[in-house]
């Protein structure tokens, strides 16, 4: 951690109430760190660009750079075509309607 994030740390005020000072510290803590936000982003670009840096982390700083502006890629499930709806329905038929667990039909109502 830099010197100026520690001091910034250090100064930030310290409260009694346990949960309200759980909050309000994880608060401050986030708001210090989007505070940091256009430097972050300028050092991933570095990386990124850096003919020195290993290419590991140029594709490290180039995954976090688009992960940030663009969001996290959805993963596909790999239960085949239809397994996870399957499967979820089946889990809603056992919590909802114990009594029909074992039909066949995800869509019968009792």
């Amino acid at each position: 951690m830099s010197e100026e994030a520690e001091r910034e740390l250090e100064s930030a005020p310290v409260r009694s109430a346990r949960k309200t000072s759980k909050a309000r510290t994880l608060t401050e803590i986030r708001s210090l760190a989007r505070s940091h936000t256009r430097t972050a982003i300028r050092v991933l670009v570095g990386i990124m660009r850096s003919d020195d840096a290993t290419p590991a982390a140029r594709v490290s700083a180039a995954n976090a750079i688009l992960d940030r502006g663009w969001g996290k890629a959805a993963q596909p499930t790999e239960n085949g075509e239809e397994g996870a709806p399957e499967l979820v329905q089946r889990i809603e038929r056992v919590i909802v309607h114990p009594d029909n667990a074992s039909d066949g039909d995800a869509g019968h109502e009792a």
